[in-house]
């Protein structure tokens, strides 16, 4: 493996464990907004439901269709109205409830902190994300993930969004080096790999499910665990 000397993370899916931790938020609101009541879905309907919309919703705003007030509104409009409620049968302030809550679950990926604290002596680590800076930066404290990185870039803060090349060159100038002498590691092919791969930085995919999705062209490599890092680094 190349000498690498800075390492760029992505932050949800990769790091912070966004699904686990949304999860938890959605069983919550579940039971604080009384949407048993309605007797149209239950608990797991409602999680499966919001994980697609919500998927969905992102791919739209990383493309730029769509901005984060309206990600934030439609996305409980949509999972509700999908699982056969009316418009004005959609509970006030759970969107607000769940942007509150969620960035306050402190679940992480097996092995984080053991490899993070491998790294740290070694590399620059740095965060690029495109989540939005308010909500990150609550995220990365409460799971006591902050003093690990030096540079945490946001699109919000850098006016783009991966896989724009911008993002990643933005983050190349901050820290004052050239981009094959950095890893980009995140969990989308589109927007961490294709986008690091453009900005001229190997990528490290990291893939838990093991999801056979065709990886054309390869990324430089490709991990199920986070533990593997510490083999390879």
């Amino acid at each position: 493996m190349k000498p690498y000397k800075h390492i760029f993370f992505d932050l949800d899916h990769t790091l912070w464990d966004f699904e686990k931790n949304s999860e938890e938020t959605l069983y919550t609101l579940y039971h604080e907004f009384g949407l048993a009541s309605f007797e149209k879905f239950d608990c797991d309907s409602f999680y499966k439901k919001y994980k697609f919309v919500n998927h969905l919703l992102w791919d739209l705003y990383n493309k730029g269709k769509i901005d984060q007030k309206e990600l934030r509104e439609a996305r409980f409009i949509k999972t509700l109205t999908g699982l056969g409620l009316e418009p004005h049968q959609v509970p006030a302030g759970i969107s607000e409830a769940y942007t509150d809550l969620c960035p306050q679950k402190t679940a992480v990926f097996p092995h984080t902190f053991e490899v993070l604290d491998y790294l740290k002596p070694k590399y620059g680590l740095h965060i690029i994300t495109n989540g939005f800076k308010d909500v990150q930066y609550i995220k990365m404290n409460g799971s006591r993930l902050t003093d690990y990185f030096g540079e945490i870039v946001t699109s919000e803060c850098c006016g783009y969004k991966k896989p724009d090349k911008r993002i990643f060159e933005h983050a190349l100038d901050r820290i004052q080096v050239r981009s094959e002498d950095c890893l980009m590691i995140g969990d989308n092919l589109e927007c961490d790999i294709d986008g690091a791969r453009l900005a001229g930085m190997d990528q490290v995919f990291f893939n838990p499910e093991k999801s056979k999705s065709k990886l054309s062209p390869k990324p430089t490599y490709h991990i199920h665990c986070l533990s593997e890092l510490q083999a390879m680094l």
